[in-house]
């Protein structure tokens, strides 16, 4: 196989796994499939991820999602709810 093909072959995988992600926090039906407002949201992460608060929303928004993925490896019955924050 060529380079070209293995590099896109990881490019499309990646994007799928984000987009998984935006199914999975459920921004999809949260957003009525609204992709002007998810590419909202996203540009605000990003202005927030650039700002001088940077640092500690990353620092937040890594504990949650680190949370969340480690309650979603549990069973139904062992799993806590996450709560929004």
């Amino acid at each position: 196989m060529r380079e070209w093909q293995i590099k896109r072959r990881e490019r499309t995988r990646q994007l799928i796994e984000l987009g998984g992600l935006v199914v999975k926090a459920g921004l999809v039906d949260l957003a009525d499939d609204d992709r002007a407002m998810l590419y909202g949201a996203f540009l605000w992460m990003a202005e927030k991820l650039r700002s001088e608060d940077g640092a500690h929303a990353s620092t937040i928004w890594k504990r949650k999602g680190r949370r969340a993925f480690a309650a979603d490896a549990l069973p139904d019955e062992d799993r806590p709810a996450i709560r929004a924050r």
